[in-house]
């Protein structure tokens, strides 16, 4: 049961405060001995009994419901001397877990029935003034004791939230400092990346306009220029996402689709790399923007593997769309190492695995047995139709790499 289930703090302080009552009442009943009958033998274990369900009330309750406990020990106090102790506990209860609002009004009904007792007791007039005086005192003392260690308590509890909000905002402050490093290395990065990218730039147009260069040559230095302008301006977008923090601002460029697979095959011919694109795609509007953006990331994964790991060998593009898109990348593997290593994160198909299972889909990636390598995604077409059709919100929340 909830009602025992408390940690063993809360039953010591409810052990202590009942042993509290328990010893009051004793006392209360002690000094009214002489009120009870002489030929009554029930009156006393009578009082006693009432006093014990008092107290057991008290040692269960007193947490839970303060106040209610308070107004029936008050009432209590008409029919047994042992729950004066119970009464007075009750008070002290009732200041530590109500605000003052709540404990001065019950106080004062505690101490007023009290003092009716005491008037209907045959207590002579001094007897009369000294009780109401002692239990004046007592009421005070209880009370204000009682509040100083709800104020306390309230104290301690304030100082732990305050703890915690500066460990909060020493946190958020932690995080807004690692955001703004991050900011200044990307931008160093940038300047870095910039100068370097441009120097390419300004050979490959030397070599590109020399007019003792063959033409195959001069084309391919134009498409490194060309493709060192479009990888500034993707690093000049990136920078501009990080600066850029006006709101509505939208840096957003439009994403790839399927239909730019085609274009994306030839950039890589105007390279030098022979590369092959089957398409059976019946119905392009039929692929989702969010399907199709993913697939065209998939061939330009496997295109730029094949152009680290495989320079010059031949590789087949295939999509072939069904109820699922089905793409295939393959290209033969070289009879030694590449020529020149290029460098690379090794994440690259990480990221692919991750871009496939955000749509449900698989992927396969290894050497064949004809000396081949395959790589092949299968991307659902109906899930993704539920997943959206490539949206603003929707190519911000899905891209990965």
């Amino acid at each position: 049961m909830d009602l025992f289930r408390r940690p063993w703090r809360d039953w010591l302080g409810d052990v202590a405060v009942t042993a509290g009552a328990v010893l009051l009442g004793l006392l209360m009943l002690q000094a009214s001995l002489n009120d009870f009958p002489e030929d009554s033998k029930t009156a006393i274990p009578r009082d006693i009994a009432i006093g014990v369900v008092s107290w057991i009330v008290m040692l269960l309750w007193r947490r839970r419901y303060p106040v209610a406990i308070a107004l029936v020990m008050t009432a209590a106090q008409l029919t047994a001397s042992t729950v004066l102790g119970t009464a007075m506990a009750a008070v002290f209860s009732i200041a530590i877990l109500r605000p003052w609002r709540t404990s001065i009004p019950v106080a004062a009904t505690t101490f007023l029935t009290v003092l009716g007792l005491f008037w209907l007791a045959p207590l002579s007039e001094r007897e009369f003034q000294e009780g109401i005086f002692a239990f004046a005192l007592l009421h005070v003392a209880l009370l204000s004791s009682g509040m100083l260690v709800r104020s306390r308590r309230q104290l301690i509890v304030s100082l732990k939230e305050r703890a915690r909000a500066a460990e909060t905002e020493q946190r958020l402050r932690v995080e807004e400092g690692r955001l703004l490093e991050r900011e200044r290395i990307a931008r160093e990065m940038h300047d870095v990346l910039a100068h370097r990218i441009s120097l390419l730039a300004v050979h490959a147009g030397a070599l590109e306009y020399r007019p003792d260069m063959p033409a195959d040559q001069r084309e391919a230095a134009g498409v490194i220029r060309q493709s060192a302008y479009e990888a500034m301006e993707d690093l000049r977008e990136v920078i501009g996402v990080l600066r850029d923090d006006r709101p509505g601002a939208d840096p957003e460029r439009p994403q790839p689709t399927l239909a730019d697979v085609s274009a994306l095959v030839r950039e890589s011919r105007r390279a030098g790399g022979r590369v092959t694109l089957e398409e059976n795609v019946p119905d392009p509007g039929r692929v989702p923007a969010r399907v199709g953006r993913h697939a065209y990331r998939i061939v330009q994964e496997g295109l730029t593997n094949a152009r680290k790991h495989a320079p010059g060998s031949d590789v087949r593009v295939s999509l072939d769309a069904g109820p699922d898109l089905d793409i295939e990348v393959v290209n033969t593997l070289p009879s030694g190492p590449p020529p020149l290593p290029l460098p690379g994160s090794g994440a690259g198909l990480v990221g692919l695995a991750e871009r496939v299972a955000l749509l449900g889909g698989d992927l396969e990636h290894g050497r064949t047995g004809d000396g081949r390598f395959r790589l092949r995604a299968r991307l659902p077409l109906g899930a993704a139709h539920g997943a959206g059709t490539g949206g603003k919100g929707d190519t911000h929340g899905s891209e990965l790499l």
